[in-house]
């Protein structure tokens, strides 16, 4: 299926590693022009000479930028003042009690996790609106609708992203710009394999049978989805095929929400 994507232009922020790499390796596949993000220049020349080799076509630029600091953001925006589609992908995540979550983490969590998206859309949400097509995609998680008890805080900020892409979705009316937030469960990033241990040699099958036992039993998959699965919906999503979807919440969590919608 070609998804009508080729030239169009898109900002990927998070994208050297996980979910957001395998975004960008997806919009790359399908022609378009892809601007990847990361903290540190020397990653993002890393995580493009690896696009590079798996799609050799690939229109792929950088753009470093620390979204913790306003006037990285704003640095951002000057290099690229207009994108066709923007995902909102950056994030942290790590489990900590309650009780031990300081002021500090609460406000480093929305600045990164909620502001980043925000600052972002403020600027290239009007842009699309008066060209009249545009995309703008949110990473929220299926743990914005089951807060975790380990890490409540960042549960927290997920569910600030459905309020937000419904808000701006409401703003499209009328309009070929869409606003979605996608919900991903349980997925083998880089990040999990640090957070389950993974990374420092145990084994995967164990960590996943007794992480949907004791952590995720309502998953229908009962395993951890890859990345590309994930980034398949987002790649759709920036679509201009799925121009009928619009403020929704799109789950891609392996069943975990025990709901009917």
């Amino acid at each position: 299926m070609d998804l009508q994507l080729k030239n169009k232009t898109a900002l990927v922020t998070g994208s050297t590693e996980g979910i957001g790499y395998a975004i960008a390796k997806g919009l790359l596949a399908e022609g378009a022009i892809v601007y990847i993000n990361g903290r540190k220049q020397e990653t993002i020349d890393a995580s493009i000479k690896k696009l590079k080799e798996e799609v050799p076509a690939a229109n792929v630029y950088s753009i470093a930028a620390d979204f913790s600091k306003t006037e990285e953001i704003d640095s951002l925006i000057q290099q690229l003042p207009e994108v066709d589609i923007l995902i909102n992908n950056v994030g942290i995540f790590g489990p900590k009690p309650f009780e031990e979550i300081t002021d500090e983490e609460w406000f480093r969590f929305f600045e990164i996790n909620v502001m980043s998206g925000v600052r972002l859309s403020r600027h290239y949400f009007p842009k699309m609106k008066a060209k009249n097509w545009g995309r703008i995609l949110f990473t929220s998680s299926e743990s914005a609708v089951n807060i975790p008890e380990e890490m409540i805080h960042y549960g927290f900020t997920k569910t600030a992203l459905l309020s937000i892409s419904r808000g701006l979705a409401q703003l499209c009316k009328g309009t070929d710009v869409t606003v979605n937030a996608v919900l991903p469960g349980p997925t083998m990033s880089q990040g999990v394999e640090d957070m389950t241990g993974i990374s420092d040699g145990k084994d995967v099958d164990e960590v996943a049978k007794e992480f949907f036992k004791n952590d995720r039993p309502t998953s229908i998959i009962q395993r951890f989805a890859s990345t590309e699965e994930v980034a398949n919906l987002f790649v759709y999503l920036s679509s201009p095929l799925s121009a009928a979807t619009n403020g929704a919440p799109m789950r891609v969590e392996g069943g975990v929400i025990r709901s009917a919608f």
